[in-house]
């Protein structure tokens, strides 16, 4: 007979079989198995384990869902007022779909293992997914909107709404059209979300990638460098223009003068005034790619004034946007700096929509080519919802988790077959209804129940109530009962809780 060993001598010692050494039937098989288990369970059990979510991600608690869901009822709102239809595609994607298509950020990418000889990798955004699904399935023209989740192999700043796992949320029009009216209404749309959250003064910086390559072209940067020197000029949101003049020169092997030259431009910002002061430029003027973005932008901008959004709108030469597919205007929302009760600066959570016009990137997936100009947007759901959170902490407000209109109780004991039968009959009616989950609970308790979860009503069935037909509604934060015939129950409590 084998001699089991004890756990702990199991973790120390080798495993010994029995003499003559024959090879072991199943029954040893198994508790062989069971041994090597048990001990690496002890040795697990010695060291513990930490229960953490991975880096850059999180868990989501009921509060803070019911934020998000406003959150994305106001988008969703925006995008289906300008006609946008909703599409899905798997958060997987091949990878050599994704692959090339982000500039110096494909090495974000979290690429998977080989998978049944495909070799696949997370999403990196909505944009390339919906290219190649345009051009998979031959369509050229569409409006549409897509909300789910991204994956990017970041360094997360988490007090910043910067993750690795997180939401992004498109709209993006598809399609040929005449200049600049698609483009007009995605900054419409930029500028009626952040308007709607009410997250206080912001700011949207447009700029176009014809009108940066021309720059880059008078400013003598060799096309090998357009992209890279773009990459830089992207970093001018957060870091200051003697860095990123170190950078070009120093590693990327830009000259200095050429440098110089693009700091002159790239420090301007400004509305029609500086559009029509360029299209005066000596230089730019001669070049045809940023004479064609600047005519574009002029027209942009007379749409906008038609808008109405002008005055959050700024030109700004320092835009870049680091993403390789952009093609033409591109745009990013910042909030300006905001201050908190105390008068203390809260924390800087960078740009909170971005987008632009990618006129190429379909033609990337096309068999024959075929080009499907695209122009969108996406809403930085997650550091939005990073400034509304701490403003919900700091107010200490307390936000309802769930949409109870009524909580169904009773006040006295042995009726809980008549609450079941009422809920059950508001249930098939429609009505958000709950029931405490005891036989006889203290109608005190069930009170408390609805003041702690913030349910606005209270259906009381009593053996007054039932023999008389009605039942007694109680209004939780007035106390004021009324007694409603039971058939008229379920109009009451719509029509009370439609003016909540």
């Amino acid at each position: 007979m084998l001699r089991v060993l004890s756990v702990a001598a199991a973790a120390r010692r080798p495993l010994r079989l029995p003499r003559p050494c024959a090879p072991p039937g199943p029954l040893l098989l198994g508790l062989l198995c069971r041994q090597v288990r048990a001990a690496a369970g002890s040795t697990g059990a010695e060291h513990g384990s930490v229960l953490k979510t991975p880096k850059g991600t999180r868990d989501h608690h009921p509060a803070q869902m019911a934020l998000r869901e406003r959150l994305f009822r106001t988008v969703v709102s925006c995008f289906k007022r300008h006609g946008a239809a909703a599409i899905d595609t798997p958060v997987l994607e091949l990878r050599e779909m994704l692959m090339e298509k982000y500039g110096d950020n494909s090495r974000l990418i979290y690429e998977l293992q080989d998978q049944g000889g495909e070799l696949l990798a997370l999403r990196y955004d909505l944009t390339v997914p919906f290219a190649r699904y345009l051009a998979m399935n031959k369509i050229t023209n569409i409006k549409r909107y897509h909300i789910a989740k991204v994956y990017r192999r970041d360094n997360p700043a988490m007090t910043r709404g910067r993750y690795r796992e997180f939401y992004q949320c498109d709209f993006d029009i598809a399609g040929q059209f005449d200049p600049m009216i698609p483009d007009a209404e995605c900054l419409k749309i930029v500028h009626e979300i952040l308007s709607d959250l009410q997250l206080g003064d912001f700011l949207i910086k447009v700029n176009d990638r014809r009108i940066l390559d021309g720059m880059f072209a008078v400013c003598g940067v060799p096309d090998s460098k357009f992209r890279t020197i773009c990459s830089s000029v992207d970093k001018l949101d957060k870091m200051p223009w003697e860095e990123v003049r170190s950078e070009m020169v120093g590693e990327k092997g830009l000259s200095p003068e050429a440098a110089d030259r693009i700091g002159e431009y790239v420090q301007l910002h400004g509305g029609l005034d500086l559009i029509e002061q360029l299209l005066q430029d000596p230089k730019l003027s001669q070049n045809k790619l940023a004479k064609e973005g600047l005519g574009d932008m002029k027209l942009l901008f007379e749409y906008l004034t038609l808008f109405g959004i002008t005055g959050k709108v700024s030109f700004d030469l320092s835009l870049a946007r680091g993403l390789d597919y952009y093609t033409g205007v591109i745009y990013e929302a910042v909030l300006l700096q905001q201050e908190n009760d105390h008068g203390e600066e809260s924390v800087s959570v960078g740009s909170v929509a971005g987008g632009g016009r990618y006129d190429g990137l379909v033609g990337m997936f096309d068999p024959k080519g075929r080009k499907v100009p695209c122009v969108g947007v996406s809403i930085g759901i997650e550091r939005i919802f990073s400034i509304l959170e701490q403003r919900l902490e700091a107010s200490e407000e307390k936000i309802r988790t769930t949409e109870t209109q009524v909580l169904v109780a009773s006040a006295q004991k042995k009726l809980l077959e008549e609450r079941l039968k009422l809920i059950s009959e508001l249930w098939d009616a429609g009505i958000k209804a709950e029931v405490l989950y005891k036989k006889n609970p203290k109608l005190l308790n069930q009170l408390q129940y609805c003041e702690d979860t913030g349910i606005p009503l209270v259906a009381i069935v009593g053996e007054q109530e039932l023999k008389d037909g009605v039942v007694k509604l109680r209004v939780v934060a007035t106390r004021e009962e009324v007694n409603i015939r039971r058939e008229s129950l379920v109009e009451e409590i719509r029509r009370r809780t439609s003016q909540l």
